[in-house]
């Protein structure tokens, strides 16, 4: 429901008896969650569905399962449902997957959502990823104009893994070398100057010409201006690929030239770094989850808990690029 059927629904609450205002409650306090979720869920899949197995677009209904409608595929007869083959197939209690969505849009750590939302702590934190599977993949496809490049580095984290390969750092922990070194992960973000941004785990280490090769030259159009600090491999690789390139010199004191700097990259820095530190260092695994999220908040395309399931679901917003 948009704002204005939304109002115009509204306008009728004076109208209605004791006995109805009585009634609605109830709805709203029993099965409305339930069923918010599931008729959003059919809607979003009603326009892409199709067999999971064959791809077959030729099935008929089937009974129900779990508050779902079931159907059954004409050319390999297997069942399936409007969640089968997406990130959510196979969770339970869809009357809280909004007000989960809603503690994503909102950055909850996983306590805090779990405890929002009344399931356990282990249950929101594969509910978060698994939100964040397709959600995440909604970026724009080319940047254009003048396009600002930069990278920063954030600490290698094996948090949850079962066979680590160091001892374990606690809430995050520092680095045991100076500068960058091996113990960073790089991560590569480029932003022209409409705000569409795209991000890359580049890999361990210091930002090298090859990284540039192996991130940007999908996701750049052929008449950009490359926009960086004085790092020595971004104007390699922009000589490499045929595309101009600007520098500013940072370490002497210029940060901007006309129109040639990076300010809006290294504003998205400082937002991405200040939000991360909220959870004491995310584990390397999932940190393309977390850049992901980011983004989500960042681009504010996805504003409702209902908007960030359809994403989930691998419907997206329109992005338009300039």
């Amino acid at each position: 429901m948009d704002a204005a059927q939304w109002q115009t629904f509204a306008s009728q609450f004076p109208q209605l008896s004791h006995r109805q205002r009585l009634a609605s409650s109830e709805l709203l306090r029993t099965s409305a969650p339930q069923a918010a979720a599931v008729v959003l869920i059919e809607q979003t899949a009603l326009a892409q569905l199709h067999c999971p197995s064959c791809r077959s677009t030729h099935f008929h209904r089937h009974g129900q399962t779990h508050g779902l409608q079931r159907y059954r595929c004409v050319p390999c007869r297997k069942t399936f449902n409007a969640l089968s083959g997406t990130p959510l197939a196979h969770l339970h209690h869809k009357e809280r997957w909004l007000a989960y969505a809603d503690c994503l849009l909102n950055s909850f750590s996983v306590r805090k959502a779990a405890s929002k939302v009344h399931i356990h702590r282990n249950t929101s934190f594969r509910w978060r990823h698994r939100f964040l599977a397709l959600a995440k993949t909604d970026r724009p496809r080319c940047l254009h104009g003048i396009t600002e490049a930069d990278e920063m580095y954030v600490l290698e984290s094996q948090k949850g893994s079962k066979h680590m390969t160091r001892p374990a750092r606690k809430r995050g922990g520092r680095a045991s070398q100076r500068g960058i070194s091996n113990e960073q992960v790089c991560v590569l973000v480029a932003r022209d100057r409409t705000g569409q941004t795209v991000d890359f785990v580049a890999g361990m280490g210091q930002l090298s010409k090859a990284k540039l090769h192996a991130c940007l030259p999908a996701v750049i159009d052929h008449d950009i201006l490359l926009v960086s600090d004085g790092h020595p491999a971004y104007p390699v690789f922009a000589r490499e690929i045929g595309i101009g390139h600007a520098a500013v010199n940072l370490r002497a004191g210029v940060r901007v030239r006309g129109t040639v700097h990076v300010q809006n990259v290294n504003a998205y820095h400082s937002r991405l770094r200040g939000w991360l530190q909220a959870f004491h260092g995310v584990a390397t695994r999932y940190l393309p989850n977390y850049l992901g999220w980011r983004w989500i908040l960042d681009a504010r395309r996805i504003l409702s808990p209902e908007s960030l399931l359809r994403a989930t679901l691998g419907t997206f917003p329109h992005l338009t690029v300039t």
